[in-house]
């Protein structure tokens, strides 16, 4: 609710004949904000006094969690810029000092009346004026701030400022809220708290009890020593917190009934719901931040982490029993999580966990399969066939002019290592991988069900939506100039003229009438036409960039392969292929860590243009324009290598040319799958050692060494101030929290990397279950000791990732049934046994495979320079496709078998996408979303509930016959109905009182 300022006074109907008056109010109101000013400064040094007096009030107050009393917590804090006096203008600072916001106002309104301002001393004129600016605009931004200040007081707030710490030009403003404030804001939040009534969980009986009992029991050493984190047998029964309700809760002790992440959330609401008409545009915290009238808002930590003589607290648990790389090897305790960082951050850690659990059997089966090609790969007929000493198949070359003819078993190498990867247990791993990811999605519904149950959040749709309706600062600004630039249409121009001979009184006019008109003004999809469009043509633009850079890296390899063929060592021309991959692929890894950084910064600069209306469209918009624009950056070079690459090559004497000399690449003969692979496994091992590890640990260290060299705190002193600093001074040089998209956004390319080309690369599960194990506790050290503690958010789902993930898995079977199709030679494999193959075997498949050419129909120019390069001359050499022979009546076209190949690809496609689909479907409809037991304590908590109140109800109308006479019985037993209805409220009302 936005609170009036006492200085606003009648501003907003002012005329001019009133101006002299409305300076009189200003000066008043001024003056009576002074004189709170003057009270909090007396206030503060009686504390001040009395922390000199006694200086163990320093350990009282816990090394800055507390106000100087050592009694009211710390609950939130705001810091701001403080201009410290240079040597010259030390004699005039503390005359400055004393000159207040009434001696302010009085010289502005005796120079608006025509009269002259006191006498100014005198100085350097030029510093003089320098001086006036710079104190101009510092001044303005603390009468915001103690406009702003004085509004939370009214809120109900307590404050304290702290300007003289050990950091420099840094003041800092500590914010406790009141148990009556507390209560106030979790009535409106609707907040579920626990009441006195305590119920039974229910344990399953039967033989699945049986063995969850072993299970739980096999796996006690690997549960965190967190209290938080055990079974519990009793459950306290929740209810939205009520004034009017309070015996309901146990408020025994008033101080932790509200916890450290609560009582921050609830300042932060208030904050938000604050306004300062003197701010940009009347607006609360987010738009004081942006004009710099405040630096940083943020809440504090529990407390150290490590250290000599450090208190218990959750902080430090957390660090020893999640935090650590020795226990890497536990569970995660989510309960203690979601206490001390909120719902939303819980669920991320939530789902991360159960992510790396499912990953442990697709790893292992991930291994059976690439063991199992390393195991029949000496019994692999057409590899053998390759690589047979017998083998003369002579090759036709692989480039022009400066590759020369070259013998198939030459491939032998390629020909083995491609069968790891394309064999049967591929196809079966597709298939399988498909079913984990659905299983993966239903287990990850019933799993944050019994978390909504756990964390009291089942009624929390209603909560929800409310949230959804708060417009964010930046569109309130945006309709605020919309409404400003209507009135301003149908303004008079002598209006218009007499306005801009007062801008102060323009500007809190502008406001006031803004405020008024943004209520019925919105934003409309005309004024966002301009937004739309941009997006559209960026978001086009940075695909084309990501085509455009993979089309140069094919440049790239086409031009590296014709220059290494023309090397005189024979090392060179022999490794050729492994080269150009190997330094292709690690190209495209640079690029796309590049890319993903500056695409990052366009969807967000993009979704600022579109202005949201809330937080939570905001960030919907934010991941959607970001997974876009990631997901096409790190899939796209491994898409052109599965599918395109090698199909539009030509033939030998009629090849594709790239502007008019280079060739378009060919696979090898073993095929595209293991060029495919090796992309794949720098890709992906590139961007988690990398981006993933090396970035989210050297970052947020670099820019705290930063912010320490800014903050001149040289090296020799920096470990004496630590010890000094107080709580709210260490977590101001900690990296501020800039929400968990980045974190949702790797994990789920990495399940795309997981699920969407897993045919080609089964080993991907395991390298993912080695990273995330590694990920768990980087990014619970980060979240502990390198980042400001955010402020607890209520949630009772991940939202669009959900989403995303079902789309993944979708798409990630059709990806899978082309790449088994198209890129791998499964499916020739299978034409040729069951259609070509004389005796049903694998022999003779290679030589099928391949057609002729006539060396004569080589173009001119495009022939080998050295064509005895084998030591005979070649007439005839052999490629891989499936084409007419030279002595046919049509040389070089396609033939029959091509077409039944396709036509067998194309049914395996239709097939497996739908059988594996289907078999998902089953799996959904197979496993329940919400577990029975979940079901049943959550009904058996209504009843509870309802007979809750029922009680209640029953003991008030016992009081209530208890306290009328004998007479009124029969009264109110003769009368009608009504009469009854009548007296009850009031007699309730009384009993509340009484009550209170």
């Amino acid at each position: 609710m936005w609170q009036r300022s006492p200085s606003d006074g009648k501003m907003a109907g002012e005329t001019p004949e009133s101006s002299g008056t409305s300076l009189l109010h200003d000066a008043a109101a001024t003056a009576s904000k002074h004189r709170h000013f003057l009270k909090d400064v007396i206030f503060h040094g009686k504390f001040q006094l009395l922390n000199c007096l006694t200086p163990e009030e320093n350990t009282g107050c816990q090394h800055g969690l507390y106000f100087q009393d050592g009694e009211r917590r710390v609950d939130y804090i705001l810091t701001y810029h403080i201009k410290k006096p240079s040597s010259s203008r030390s004699n005039r600072q503390s005359s400055r000092f004393t000159d207040n916001a009434f001696t302010r106002s009085l010289r502005r309104g005796t120079a608006r009346l025509g009269r002259a301002p006191p006498p100014q001393p005198r100085g350097d004129p030029e510093v003089a004026s320098q001086d006036h600016s710079m104190d101009y605009h510092e001044d303005d931004k603390r009468l915001r701030r103690e406009e702003f200040e004085g509004n939370l007081r009214d809120m109900g707030l307590e404050l304290e400022k702290d300007e003289d710490t050990k950091t420099p030009g840094v003041g800092f403003v500590k914010i406790h809220a009141p148990w009556h404030v507390l209560c106030r804001e979790a009535e409106f939040m609707k907040l579920k708290m626990p009441t006195k009534k305590v119920y039974e969980v229910k344990q399953s009986t039967g033989v699945g009890a049986k063995i969850n009992t072993l299970v739980n029991k096999a796996t006690e050493p690997l549960h965190p020593n967190v209290e938080d984190n055990r079974t519990q047998n009793v459950k306290h029964l929740s209810y939205m917190f009520s004034r009017e309700k309070q015996h309901l809760f146990d408020l025994s002790d008033r101080d932790s009934f509200f916890d450290s992440k609560t009582r921050a959330s609830i300042v932060f609401e208030v904050l938000k719901r604050t306004k300062c008409t003197k701010a940009k545009y009347s607006m609360g915290l987010t738009s004081l931040l942006g004009s710099g009238v405040y630096t940083d808002a943020y809440p504090l930590h529990d407390g150290d982490v490590d250290g000599e003589n450090v208190e218990p607290n959750d902080r430090k648990l957390l660090y020893e029993e999640w935090a650590s790389y020795s226990v890497f090897y536990k569970y995660q305790p989510i309960g203690l999580v979601r206490k001390y960082f909120g719902e939303k951050i819980g669920l991320y850690f939530a789902w991360l966990g159960l992510y790396t659990q499912m990953l442990i059997p697709a790893s292992l089966v991930g291994v059976i399969v690439f063991l199992y090609g390393c195991a029949t790969v000496d019994d692999n007929i057409p590899s053998m066939e390759i690589c047979h000493p017998k083998n003369t198949i002579t090759m036709c070359p692989l480039c022009d002019r400066a590759c020369s003819y070259w013998k198939l078993k030459e491939a032998c190498g390629t020909a083995r290592a491609s069968h790891l990867f394309d064999n049967p247990a591929t196809v079966f791993f597709s298939i399988f991988m498909a079913l984990w990811a659905a299983m993966f999605m239903e287990h990850w519904k019933r799993r944050q069900m019994r978390l909504n149950y756990e964390w009291d959040l089942t009624g929390f749709e209603e909560e929800e939506e409310e949230l959804k309706d708060h417009p964010r600062a930046e569109y309130e600004l945006r309709v605020m100039q919309k409404s400003l630039k209507k009135e301003h249409k149908t303004q008079k121009p002598t209006e218009i003229a007499e306005e801009t001979t007062n801008k102060w009184k323009q500007t809190v006019q502008s406001a006031m009438a803004g405020l008024k008109l943004t209520e019925k003004e919105k934003l409309t999809c005309r004024d966002r036409l301009p937004a739309y469009m941009t997006n559209v043509v960026m978001m086009l633009l940075m695909i084309g960039v990501t085509f455009a850079i993979v089309f140069g890296v094919i440049l790239y390899r086409i031009s590296t392969k014709a220059a290494l063929h023309m090397s005189n060592n024979p090392t060179t021309r022999s490794n050729v292929r492994l080269t150009v991959k190997t330094t292709a692929a690690i190209i495209n890894l640079v690029v796309i860590l590049i890319l993903d950084e500056v695409y990052g910064a366009v969807a967000r600069w993009l979704t600022v243009l579109e202005v949201p209306k809330t937080d939570k469209s905001f960030e919907e918009r934010l991941i959607f324009k970001t997974f876009i624009l990631k997901f096409v950056n790190a899939f796209t070079p491994i898409i052109y290598i599965a599918f395109f690459r090698g199909r539009l090559v030509g033939r030998p004497g009629s090849y594709l040319y790239v502007f008019e000399s280079y060739r378009m690449e060919e696979c090898a003969h073993g095929g595209c799958l293991m060029e495919l692979c090796i992309q794949l496994s720098i890709t992906m091992l590139g961007k988690q050692l990398i981006q993933n590890n090396l970035f989210e640990i050297g970052i947020p260290k670099l820019k705290k060494l930063i912010r320490y060299i800014k903050s001149k705190r040289r090296s020799f002193q920096e470990e004496e101030r630590e010890k000094k600093l107080q709580r709210y001074e260490t977590d101001h040089f900690l990296e501020p929290f800039a929400g968990l998209t980045p974190e949702y956004m790797e994990m789920i390319i990495q399940f795309g990397f997981v699920t969407l080309f897993v045919a080609s690369f089964p080993l991907a599960p395991l390298f993912a279950l080695l990273n995330n194990i590694i990920e768990i506790r980087l990014d619970a050290k980060k979240f502990v000791a390198e980042l400001r503690r955010p402020v607890a958010a209520r949630a009772k789902d991940i939202g669009i990732w959900y989403n995303l993930l079902r789309a993944v898995a979708k798409v990630a079977v059709i990806i899978n049934a082309f790449v088994i199709s198209f890129t791998s030679d499964f499916i020739p494999r299978l034409v040729y046994q069951y259609m070509y193959s004389l005796d049903g075997s694998m022999h003779g498949f290679v030589n099928h495979t391949l057609s002729y050419f006539n060396v004569s129909d080589f173009q001119n120019g495009k022939e080998p320079m050295d064509a005895l390069h084998l030591g005979y001359q070649v007439e005839m050499c052999r490629y891989k496709d499936y084409r007419e022979p030279p002595w046919s009546n049509t040389p070089y076209v396609i033939s029959k078998e091509f077409w039944a190949v396709l036509a067998a690809r194309l049914a395996f496609v239709i097939v497996f996408q739908n059988v594996v689909m289907l078999m998902s479907d089953i799996v959904d409809w197979l496993i329940p979303d919400i577990p029975k037991d979940i079901s049943l304590q959550i009904h058996k908590e209504k009843i509870l509930m309802v007979e809750l109140f029922m009680k209640e109800e029953q003991g008030k109308m016992q009081f209530i016959d208890s306290m009328t006479p004998c007479g009124g019985k029969e009264n109110r037993n003769n009368h009608a109905p009504i009469a009854r209805s009548r007296s009850i409220p009031h007699t309730h009302s009384h009993t509340h009182a009484n009550n209170i």
